[in-house]
């Protein structure tokens, strides 16, 4: 299960150093060389400068985990801002509004392992920077035919998230796991940590199912709602069930189908009957999955050309626009490629 990202809402000069040093000290916990976490320094202090100066204030999102051969720094940046024009011209060295080198930007990419950025003038922009302790390390963009990236974000104040996911993949196809924990804090993280152990340990095909397994497996928790949606590549359908106010919605392209599910708790009270929906799965479909951290009326028909982006560009946007700050946030996208 994925971890969650610390957020620093940045809007004076006077929190980019303590910034800086928090995620400097960390890459070298982590194990990245002091010269690797020096060059997050620049990274840092040039998405800080952009948001000041350009966008008024933002977000910037950050995580360290360790990702297969390596270990991994990624951040998010988000603003709502006036956005830019052209993004082609702001990443050639040389380029500036303001009186400054206007290298920022094209040091971010160059510096970065990997490195996105969306924007719509009026909108604001995000931005997604994944640094490695290898400065060469490259990361594929898919796994068995599904391009997905997830952001959980804590209730403000709490030091863990009560919202997670989990996805198990084999030859027939994929299942994804998400829950959100009752409340926020340990007791919600423990409900959906007991809840994602039992889902990898289930054998069942059906999310209907897999619901009941989990559901036996967490009664001596605090609860959880969840939804199971299982990709079978043979009979090319997905299969959605669901407790609780997960929202899920499955697009082809700017057309959706959003997915009702189930009252009830998991862990203590679940319906009698429950069955999966079924649905046609294809390619360049995108799943959208979140809690009610976010506001359930968001649509990608809002955003100019966002079905092009990346799932991080995508969940990030999302994110952007719809997180309450009222509880755990956690959305996951999904791309089938």
């Amino acid at each position: 299960m994925d971890s969650a990202f610390c957020v620093y809402k940045i809007d004076d000069r006077s929190l980019v150093a303590f910034i800086k040093r928090e995620i400097h000290n960390l890459a070298l916990q982590l194990g990245f060389k002091p010269h690797r976490a020096a060059e997050i320094d620049i990274i840092i202090a040039e998405l800080a400068s952009n948001l000041i100066k350009y966008a008024g204030g933002g977000d910037l999102l950050y995580r360290a985990h360790h990702n297969g051969s390596c270990n991994v720094i990624e951040i998010y940046c988000l603003d709502k801002g006036s956005g830019i024009d052209n993004l082609a011209k702001i990443m050639k060295d040389g380029y500036s509004t303001s009186s400054t080198l206007g290298q920022g930007m094209g040091a971010i990419k160059r510096l970065s392992n990997d490195f996105q950025i969306y924007s719509i003038r009026g909108w604001g922009t995000v931005q997604y920077i994944k640094i490695c302790d290898k400065a060469d390390a490259a990361f594929p963009n898919s796994n068995a035919g599904l391009d997905i990236a997830g952001l959980s974000v804590n209730y403000p104040g709490e030091r863990v998230c009560g919202d997670g996911y989990h996805i198990k993949y084999s030859r027939k196809g994929f299942q994804i796991f998400f829950g959100d924990g009752l409340g926020h804090g340990v007791k919600a993280r423990e409900a959906v940590e007991q809840a994602v152990k039992a889902f990898k340990q289930c054998a069942e095909t059906d999310p209907a199912a897999v619901l009941r397994h989990v559901h036996q497996h967490v009664k001596k928790g605090r609860g959880l709602v969840a939804t199971v949606a299982i990709a079978d590549y043979e009979a090319q359908t997905w299969n959605i069930c669901g407790i609780g106010n997960i929202n899920t919605r499955i697009y082809n392209g700017l057309d959706s189908k959003t997915y009702t599910p189930y009252n009830g708790i998991i862990g203590h009270n679940i319906p009698r009957t429950i069955k999966g929906t079924i649905n046609p799965y294809q390619k360049h479909q995108i799943i959208i999955m979140h809690s009610d951290g976010l506001r359930t009326r968001l649509h990608l028909n809002d955003l100019a050309s966002i079905i092009k982006q990346s799932p991080g560009i995508i969940a990030s946007a999302l994110y952007k626009d719809n997180v309450r700050g009222t509880d755990d946030a956690a959305i996951l996208v999904g791309k089938i490629i």
